[in-house]
């Protein structure tokens, strides 16, 4: 039900201004005006009109607060008294209290004296507290404050709007995602991911992208929103498949939401290539040659055929059949297995009349041309000869090499040995040489047969391969000795084993996040893939722990809390990689210190203000925000400078830190205080933060020029100086920082010579001769020292002086050339001067001669005590070489060392 506002009266009754700081504006509404929801401190009354002093107070008002999820215990959240204005000098006076346990009213606790709101120690997670709320809808916690007593009661609707964090990865509905694509499909074929990623954030924090690991470069992956918001990760092929090149990607596919830092969810991705019928049958051999003993008995293996069709299931089905041209007789002499190629005798061979049998074999696929394989089968008579030892093999056998399963039981046959061509009168003799857990022993049924079996069961882990010798000795001294390999194929038969299977640690609580706890290891004896151990987290471990798939390392994802809870008990799982896979778990129990962390605590570990110089006394230069999770006075902080100073003072109500003088970066930039903040407990607890205030630099000091010294030097200058020959330097230096002491140098007049007769480095101040020196005498240039502070450049200027003569014969003559007035010609400006000064400027030169004789006579005293200073400290030698230097004019062009020593010094001029 909608409130409509009828109209807006001002109250200002008697009681009313005692409780209320300033007057409020009170809104008419009808009686059911709970419904309306009125921000800040705007009112809704349920009177018609507020006329005694019960219906003043008796009012449903509302307040609106915002914060983040997971805030920790303690957290301010808002005033209730302080919003409401209210006056906490009555009596007797306010207190807040909330009617009836809630829901909502288990986040928060209430501060019965003042209204102040706080997040309590369950912390509030918005994907428990509202799982089926959007972004648009919003989650919100309702709560109702009885502000009592009687006389002054309200009741006040809190509303709290819990605002989304990213605190939630993407995840996967199954760790193994499988895709099946036709290898004829075409490119740009699309298969969706139907398995796609969930985050139980809203909005940006949600799911935003997926990409691929490894797209194997003919696979990409697109994503497509449906009507509702949803994103489908759709696999997309961009080259020609093969399943018989390759049957079989496995990559991992990446689902990230949009937070910052953004978070990840991973998935094993399989993309099986499937089948279709695009290959024929083909014999391994097409001819096969074979002979055959006259006397063979009927249902001896003779030969086999093999033919190989590369594609999968039906479509690789082979059948084998003779063809047409195979006389009837010979088929029924010899059988062939139509489905594994193998030819066997059927009857007996007549070794009178034939001598070679010609058979043409055709092996069929489906929707294939046959393919032919033609077998000669040549006849011998049979002759009696010398003993020998046939092995028939029951265990696969390739090569003479034997393997078999190591879990295979004890006395498994492996294969029989008969022993041929003996005399009725010859005894034989068979055993077995070599180690191991085998034994070949006479078979009982038949005579001159022995069966070769193992004793015990087979361990890959122990041994891999054994080689065996069955030796037949006759009586007539005759022995015959046939060699065996048997080879153990390894299975999965032994699970990982963790070296404890109880893990216990201790962690400090308040611990930085991704902290390492320690590196479970476990072993499995299996090779290959079946002795790789991967590491998973049992259901029953909390969300706050991640370990490692490969590495085992267990870390915590998140900052814990030993008041809400001190132990940790979950399973860890080990588990290989082999078919079926087999596991062992362990134990995993982390116990949280404790720590003292009910003291006053700053927002900040340290504080950084940035002010700019000439900021006035006592303006605020910041705010020290301090917590105490604490209540009553042990919750009062005050706060003060510990290491003392007389320029600083701190606003003990609000934490303002204030400076009582203006401040001046040339005397010091940088200031650090100690602020110690101290709570009103028995004993009291405190914390110290240090606050460093940063001046910033404004563009009040002008370039000072250090040489020329003043504009009454001179430099001689020879006639026959070459054009482009630099003849000095003008050197300045500015006490500001940054882009307000980059100095620029211009010529902006000058006296004597041509225009053009010299030029001045802008940035080195190096000034150059660009014209023959036709005449002698004296020649004048005002040269403008500039900086490129803002808003406003400030400058000076210096007067260089050059006589050109071969030599200074009359001192007193150069010296009344230097005080005599004259014109100074405006020098035609280079194309920087214009970015530097926005007009011309008028220049007094020698009325201002002894101002600048003491500038420059101040800046050299200054030059000579850095110097001294320096030479002090410096060994002898550097020390004479500086004297001598001092004595003699500055030359023209100083070598690259003694330059950067006088640059160093100049630039501890400029800092002091």
């Amino acid at each position: 039900m909608t409130c409509s506002i009828q109209t807006a009266i001002r109250q200002s009754t008697q009681q009313r201004s005692t409780l209320l700081n300033t007057d409020a504006w009170v809104i008419k509404c009808p009686s059911s005006c709970f419904s309306c929801k009125l921000l800040d401190r705007t009112t809704c009354s349920t009177a018609e009109q507020p006329a005694a002093e019960k219906e003043q107070y008796g009012q449903a008002k509302e307040l609106r607060y915002k914060i983040k999820e997971e805030l920790p215990k303690g957290t301010f959240i808002g005033a209730i008294g302080v919003d409401l204005s209210l006056d906490f000098t009555v009596d007797p006076p306010f207190s807040f209290s909330l009617p009836q346990k809630t829901l909502s009213g288990q986040y928060v606790n209430l501060n019965n004296t003042t209204g102040a709101l706080y997040t309590s120690a369950t912390e509030i997670d918005r994907e428990t507290l509202c799982p089926d709320t959007t972004e648009r809808q919003g989650c919100v916690l309702s709560l109702d404050v009885f502000v009592l007593p009687q006389q002054y009661f309200q009741l006040v609707k809190v509303k709290i709007s819990i605002e989304d964090v990213n605190d939630n990865r993407p995840r996967f509905p199954v760790e193994e995602i499988s895709v099946y694509v036709p290898e004829n499909a075409p490119v740009n074929a699309r298969y969706a991911v139907e398995q796609s990623a969930v985050d139980p954030d809203l909005g940006f924090h949600g799911v935003q992208t997926y990409w691929l690991v490894n797209d194997f470069g003919v696979f990409t992956l697109d994503v497509e929103e449906n009507e509702g918001g949803e994103l489908t990760p759709f696999l997309i092929v961009t080259e020609t498949l093969d399943r018989e090149t390759q049957a079989e990607y496995v990559t991992d596919i990446i689902a990230e939401d949009g937070g910052t830092p953004p978070l990840l969810g991973t998935a094993t991705l399989k993309i099986v290539i499937t089948d279709v019928n695009d290959n024929c049958p083909q014999f391994t051999e097409s001819q096969i040659n074979a002979t055959v003993n006259g006397n063979t008995t009927k249902g001896s293996h003779l030969a086999r055929l093999h033919a190989s069709d590369p594609d999968l299931g039906a479509n690789a089905q082979i059948s084998y059949a003779y063809s047409e041209r195979v006389p009837r007789d010979t088929r029924g002499l010899f059988h062939l297995d139509r489905n594994t190629g193998v030819i066997k005798l059927a009857g007996k061979i007549d070794t009178v009349t034939s001598k070679f049998y010609k058979l043409t074999v055709l092996a069929n696929g489906p929707g294939c041309i046959p393919a032919v394989a033609t077998v000669t089968f040549h006849i011998i008579k049979v002759v009696t000869g010398p003993p020998a030892i046939i092995p028939r093999y029951i265990a696969a056998e390739k090569d003479g090499v034997v393997t078999i399963k190591e879990s295979e039981p004890a006395f498994s046959p492996i294969a029989f040995f008969t022993v041929k061509n003996t005399d009725v009168n010859q005894r034989v003799d068979c055993h077995l040489e070599g180690s191991g857990p085998f034994r070949l022993a006479p078979f009982e049924l038949f005579k001159n047969e022995y069966l070769l079996e193992t004793t015990e069961p087979l361990d890959y882990e122990q041994t891999q391969e054994y080689e065996l010798i069955v030796v037949t000795k006759y009586t007539r001294g005759l022995d015959i000795k046939t060699l065996i390999k048997v080879q153990v194929l390894d299975e999965n038969d032994n699970a990982p084993v963790f070296q404890h299977s109880l893990v216990e640690l201790s962690v400090e609580e308040n611990n930085p996040p991704n902290t390492f706890l320690t590196q479970l290891q476990a072993t499995d004896q299996d090779s290959e893939r079946r002795g790789e151990v991967i590491y998973l987290l049992g259901g029953d471990a909390p969300g706050v722990f991640v370990v490692d798939r490969t590495t085992g390392v267990l870390s915590v994802a998140t900052s814990l809390d030993r008041e809400e809870k001190e132990t940790y008990r979950f399973i860890v799982r080990a588990v290989d990689k082999g078919t079926p896979r087999k596991e062992s778990i362990a134990t995993v129990v982390v116990t949280v210190r404790d720590r003292n962390d009910n003291s006053p605590r700053f927002i900040n570990k340290d504080f950084t203000f940035f002010v700019p110089e000439n900021f006035p006394g006592y303006g605020e230069i910041g705010v020290l925000s301090v917590i105490d999770a604490d209540a009553g006075e042990n919750g009062w902080v005050a706060l003060s400078i510990v290491n003392g100073s007389d320029v600083f003072m701190i606003d003990t109500g609000r934490g303002a830190l204030r400076a009582k003088t203006s401040l001046d970066r040339e005397q010091q930039g940088t200031y650090q205080l100690w602020i110690e903040a101290v709570d009103g407990g028995e004993p009291a607890l405190s914390c110290v933060t240090m606050v460093t205030v940063l001046l910033l630099d404004v563009n009040d000091n002008p370039p000072i020029v250090l040489f020329p010294q003043s504009n009454q030097s001179y430099m001689l200058v020879l006639p026959s100086t070459l054009p482009g020959t630099s003849i000095t330097e003008v050197y300045a230096v500015d006490k500001d920082t940054g882009m307000n002491a980059v100095i620029a140098y211009s010529i902006i007049k000058r006296k004597g010579g041509q225009p053009g007769s010299f030029a001045i480095d802008p940035e080195t101040g190096n000034i150059t001769l660009k014209r023959e020196l036709s005449n002698r005498g004296l020649y004048s240039l005002l040269v403008k020292v500039s900086d490129h502070g803002q808003p406003e450049p400030l400058h000076s200027t210096v007067m260089v002086n050059f006589f050109v003569n071969e030599t200074v014969t009359n001192e007193s003559y150069i010296q009344s050339l230097l005080t005599r007035e004259a014109d100074i010609e405006v020098e035609q400006k280079p194309w920087y001067i214009g970015q530097l000064t926005e007009r011309p400027e008028k220049y007094e030169l020698f009325p201002c001669q002894p101002v600048l004789i003491a500038l420059s006579v101040i800046c050299l005293g200054l030059f000579f005590i850095v110097v001294l200073l320096t030479s002090y400290i410096c060994c002898k030698r550097l020390k004479k070489h500086r004297k001598k230097r001092l004595e003699v004019e500055i030359p023209l062009k100083m070598n690259s060392d003694s330059m950067q020593t006088v640059n160093r010094k100049l630039r501890q001029i400029s800092n002091m």
